[in-house]
């Protein structure tokens, strides 16, 4: 399949707000595509490339060939060449990269340049979300809904699915090879969101189950026997690098396990570290005895999937959780309580956050295990930290949002040197009207620029969400804003009353509570 084709239907589905029309368009791929291209074609429409660290950015994609006049690219030759980019290490490394992503890019057309930056930046916005792509599946293979659906959720995946239902021929029994199996991670279940406790017990409408919402790594264990397998939520394998969960789970009295939960890092208060303490030491390839005993991490399960012999995933969150109750001491618990008052809830969550945590997750007790879904079962609830920021520079968008300006450079006010300092960039929360307006308004602000960035004078003050604040080496101030978001343009707000790099420093060492914005 050329990718050509693919980069006409991603237009098509980015071009339309019909949910059956995108779902036509990626049934037609999925169908002209060879069975195993299906999985990449699945990879692609939902703007995800095969290989999730392939060491290419923004800056890499500056200075590219321009279009080739005549579509040649294949598929499976894309992906083979972002396969061997991903791969290249060492001394020289990065001319490697270039000079192979450049290859790539002087063979690809317009429309599969503007498909492949998206690829790599992760600006591809279609609307080709997992409920769209599952429903084309559906669409294309011919299969049962119910069939298909229970095979991704215990699949854990899209794409194992996509190849076997759209190359079964209608056979309905390509797909009981997909099943539950200790040892193969699913995807996990996941949560909406809500601003406070008492909205999230509206949506339950009735009792239901508070637990802190932990600020850790999500991981999800399984044990056969002695065999114990740690995976991420993006489903790596990370069981070499948590020596000290596999030990834990191995000590538990049971034979089989699928356990969900978390693992962070703590200090000597029980109170959690910073995220990135965390990150950083379940990313490392080179576990030793030093890191483990310098950064050592600690484990809270939540959900229990299976359990000697059987599988959990349908039965209801309350007797999921006695058997998770039955199986695991307290201390390897989650902190939980059960309730239907909003002051309980709310004296709970409270009391959480002061503790260091995230917040809550506010859970149905009747609802099963939905893997792979954001569905309204589950609902967290966070304090919402908020900054007024100057935007110092802004870079042009991809896909749907290229001629836009899209992804903003986000400073605070520096008093001390009457200037700003940088704190990271984001491209979320932006409405198309939003994004319409901030490239007029941008514009009129521009000092200079090159072929990727507008540099602006700072005047114009945004205000952002963001999750956290983490170190960061990337940035002169030595700290980035964890999962930023826009809110609002705040035009009535000068740059001078924008918020400091000190106010940003005591958020980040806990010296500073935003109250007002705390839900």
């Amino acid at each position: 399949m050329l990718l050509d084709d693919l980069a006409q239907a991603s237009a098509a589905v980015s071009g339309t707000s019909s949910r059956l029309e995108k779902v036509r368009r990626i049934a037609d791929c999925l169908r002209a595509a060879d069975p195993d291209e299906v999985p990449l074609v699945v990879s692609y429409l939902a703007g995800e490339l095969r290989q999730r660290r392939t060491g290419v950015g923004y800056a890499a994609l500056r200075d590219l060939p321009p279009p080739a006049d005549q579509p040649t690219l294949g598929v499976s030759e894309v992906d083979a060449a972002f396969a061997e980019i991903s791969q290249v290490a060492g001394s020289g490394s990065q001319q490697r990269r270039r000079d192979l992503l450049t290859a790539l890019w002087a063979r690809a057309t317009s429309a599969e340049q503007r498909l492949l930056a998206g690829l790599v930046t992760g600006e591809l916005r279609q609307g080709a979300l997992d409920g769209v792509m599952v429903d084309a599946v559906i669409r294309a293979s011919e299969l049962p809904a119910a069939q298909v659906r229970r095979a991704i959720m215990v699949a854990g995946a899209i794409a194992p699915v996509a190849r076997a239902a759209v190359a079964g021929g209608g056979d309905v029994a390509v797909l009981d090879a997909f099943r539950l199996e200790v040892g193969r991670p699913l995807r996990p279940m996941l949560a909406s969101s809500a601003p406070g406790v008492a909205e999230a017990l509206d949506k339950l409408a009735g009792p239901a189950a508070l637990e802190w919402k932990l600020d850790g790594i999500r991981v999800q264990v399984h044990r056969a026997g002695e065999v114990v397998r740690i995976f991420t939520r993006t489903l790596d394998d990370v069981t070499d690098r948590l020596p000290e969960v596999v030990a834990t789970v191995r000590a538990l009295p049971a034979t089989s396990l699928v356990l969900d939960g978390e693992v962070l890092a703590l200090d000597e208060a029980r109170r959690p570290l910073p995220f990135q303490v965390t990150s950083s030491r379940v990313g490392s390839r080179t576990d030793t005895a030093q890191s483990r005993a310098t950064v050592p991490l600690s484990a809270f399960f939540f959900d229990v999937l299976h359990h000697d012999g059987t599988d959990l995933l349908t039965a209801s969150g309350a007797e999921r959780w006695s058997v998770l109750e039955s199986v695991l001491p307290d201390e390897l618990v989650v902190p939980r309580m059960v309730t239907a008052d909003a002051v309980e809830a709310g004296e709970f969550f409270a009391d959480a956050v002061r503790r260091g945590h995230e917040g809550v997750v506010v859970k149905s007790l009747s609802a099963p295990y939905d893997a792979g879904r954001r569905g309204s079962a589950w609902i967290k609830v966070k304090p919402r930290h908020t900054l007024d920021l100057v935007v110092l520079a802004v870079e042009w968008g991809h896909g749907r949002r290229t001629g836009l300006l899209s992804n903003l450079h986000l400073g605070a006010r520096d008093p001390e040197t009457g200037g700003f300092v940088m704190l990271g960039k984001t491209f979320k929360g932006l409405t198309d009207e939003l994004l319409r307006w901030q490239t007029k308004r941008l514009l009129e602000l521009e000092t200079h620029r090159d072929r990727w960035t507008v540099h602006v004078r700072p005047e114009l003050v945004v205000e952002v969400a963001f999750d956290g604040i983490q170190r960061s080496s990337r940035y002169p101030g030595g700290m980035a804003l964890r999962f930023a978001r826009v809110l609002r343009y705040r035009e009535d707000k000068p740059a001078a009353e924008a918020d400091t790099v000190q106010t940003v420093r005591d958020l980040h060492t806990g010296s500073v509570t935003n109250d007002a914005e705390t839900q």
